[in-house]
């Protein structure tokens, strides 16, 4: 129910930005490093319209600009996820996530830990 909740909240935002040349957008990403923000950025600007791509290690909010006649919030999160991280919309593959560094395995609590 959580993630129709979510889901449903996704294309809500979408509608509303959807045609909109530079549109903005905030999705939370999990990770926990250097390395995690590289390729969480990665995933999402070799996406086709997505403009610019920062994630914070901090708060793990990852801002896009992004041309919304070529992309949507949730192919970006799409996107993200097959890369081996998880958003609030989509869970990371087992296969993308067991891909992922093992300084980067944010499911793991030492690791987690281990990056405090």
């Amino acid at each position: 129910m959580k993630n129709l909740i979510t889901l449903m909240t996704v294309l809500f935002a979408l509608n509303l930005t959807a045609q909109e040349k530079n549109a903005k957008a905030s999705l939370e990403v999990d990770g926990v490093c250097g390395m995690c923000k590289a390729r969480i950025e990665k995933a999402a600007i070799t996406l086709t319209g997505v403009k610019s791509a920062q994630w914070n290690l901090e708060t793990h909010e990852l801002q896009v600009i992004y041309d919304g006649r070529k992309t949507d919030v949730a192919q970006i999160a799409k996107q993200v996820s097959d890369a081996g991280h998880d958003t609030k919309a989509f869970k990371a593959p087992e296969k993308a996530y067991n891909a992922v560094a093992p300084c980067c395995k944010y499911r793991d609590e030492e690791v987690v830990k281990a990056h405090q």
